[in-house]
C-alpha cells in the first residue's frame, strides 16, 4: 500500500462517515502494537511523532521504523504525521525524513511555549503549506490554544505548550476566525482548541460542555462543512488502567479523560483526524507494572514489553472500533506524493 497522505486519508474518512485515530509512538513496541491492531481490524492509520518523540528516538530510526511496519503490513494504509510542528525548519526536515503529513502549530511562537498572534499564525503556516503541497505533502494547522478551561492553565508534553496561564478567548478556537484561517492558509486539517489537552490530568470531573466544549465543533463544522477537524488530547483515559497501575505501585490520581461518545459527537460533526498518545502509554505502564510486580525475578525486557504490545493493541483496537475506521483499509487506494503534488 506504501504511505498515504493525510488529505487523502480524510477526504476517505468524510466521505464515508468515519474519523482516523492518529497514535502517537516513539519506539518499535507502540509502532508493532498498533499495527497489529490496524492490521486485525483492518483499519488505516495514523502514526505520528512529537518534537519529543523525534529527539527520542532519532529521525533516523522513526523512518527506517516506518518503513518496516509499512513492509510488514503492505495492505494498511500508513500516513505518518509530525504532531505540533513548531517551526519551518522543524516541517522541512519532517518530510526529508519521509513524512506524508505534517503540522504547524503556529499558536505558538517558535520557542513552542509563548502564544502568538492570529497574523504571525497566518503568515508561518501559509509558508508550511507552500513547501509541503509542493511535495505532495498534507498540512494540519492549528487555531486556538490547548488548555484546560478549568484552570486556565496550558499543557506542556515533550516540551511543547504554553507554560503560562491563558484567557478563555485563547483556549477557544472562534469559528468565525477558522473560516478566515483556512481560507488564507490552504491547510488540510485544522486542529481545534476547545478545552482538551495533553496528558492524563485532562478533567478534575466527567467533562460537561462547561470545561469541554464540544459546541465550539459544531459551531466550527458549520461555517467549513468541508474541512476536517481535528481533536487533539483526546485520550479516554480508561480507569481500569489507572487502577491497575496502582495496584502495583503506581500512584495516578482521579482523572478523567474525554469520552468516546463525545468522540463521535465530534465525528458526526466534521471530526476526521483524533490524536491518541495517553491511553497507550497508560496500557503499557499497567502491562509492565503488573508483570514487574507479579514476575519480580524476571529481568528479560521481552517478557514485560510483550503483555505491554499486547495492551496498546488492545486499546488501539477499540478506537479504530469507536471511531468506525475498522474495515476502511480495504476501500482506499493511495496516490503518489507526485500526483499529490499537481492536485494542489
Amino acid at each position: 500500500m506504501s504511505r498515504i497522505t493525510l488529505r487523502q486519508l480524510l477526504d476517505h474518512a468524510a466521505t464515508n462517515g468515519y474519523a482516523v485515530p492518529a497514535f502517537n509512538m516513539s519506539n518499535m513496541e507502540q509502532g508493532l502494537a498498533i499495527m497489529a491492531a490496524a492490521d486485525k481490524v483492518g483499519a488505516p492509520v495514523i502514526l505520528q511523532a512529537s518534537r519529543g518523540a523525534r529527539v527520542y528516538a532519532n529521525d533516523t530510526v522513526l523512518a527506517k521504523l516506518i518503513d518496516a511496519l509499512v513492509e510488514i503490513y503492505p495492505h494498511i494504509p500508513v500516513c505518518m504525521h509530525l504532531d505540533h510542528g513548531s517551526t519551518l525548519a522543524s516541517c522541512v526536515t519532517a518530510v526529508q525524513h519521509g513524512f506524508t503529513s505534517v503540522m504547524m502549530d503556529g499558536s505558538l511562537g517558535a520557542d513552542g511555549t509563548t502564544p502568538a498572534d492570529y497574523e504571525y499564525n497566518v503568515s508561518i503556516t501559509r509558508q508550511v503549506v507552500q513547501m509541503a503541497h509542493a511535495a505532495g505533502v498534507s498540512v494540519e494547522g492549528e487555531l486556538g490554544i490547548l488548555g484546560s478551561l478549568e484552570t486556565g492553565m496550558g499543557d506542556q508534553e515533550d516540551g511543547h505548550g504554553a507554560t503560562e496561564k491563558l484567557s478563555h478567548d485563547q483556549l477557544l478556537t472562534d469559528p468565525d476566525e477558522a473560516a478566515r484561517f483556512v481560507a488564507e492558509t490552504g491547510v488540510d486539517a485544522l486542529a481545534v482548541a476547545m478545552g482538551t489537552s495533553h496528558g492524563a490530568y485532562k478533567f478534575t470531573r466527567k467533562p460537561d460542555g462547561e470545561v469541554l466544549a464540544m459546541d465550539v465543533i459544531e459551531a466550527i463544522h458549520k461555517k467549513l462543512p468541508d474541512t476536517h477537524l481535528v481533536m487533539h488530547g483526546s485520550s479516554s483515559v480508561p480507569e481500569f488502567l489507572r487502577e491497575q497501575i496502582n495496584e502495583f505501585g503506581g500512584d495516578i490520581k482521579p482523572t478523567w479523560g474525554v469520552p468516546l461518545e463525545e468522540i463521535q459527537r465530534g465525528i458526526r460533526n466534521g471530526v476526521r483526524k483524533v490524536n491518541i498518545d495517553t491511553d497507550l502509554r497508560l496500557a503499557a505502564t499497567a502491562a509492565i507494572r503488573k508483570t514487574l510486580v507479579t514476575a519480580p525475578d524476571e529481568f528479560d525486557p521481552r517478557k514485560y514489553l510483550k503483555p505491554a504490545m499486547d495492551m496498546m493493541r488492545d486499546q488501539s483496537i477499540l478506537k479504530f472500533e469507536a471511531f468506525g475506521t475498522s474495515g476502511q483499509a480495504e476501500n482506499i487506494r493511495a496516490k503518489s506524493l507526485a500526483a499529490m503534488a499537481l492536485e494542489y
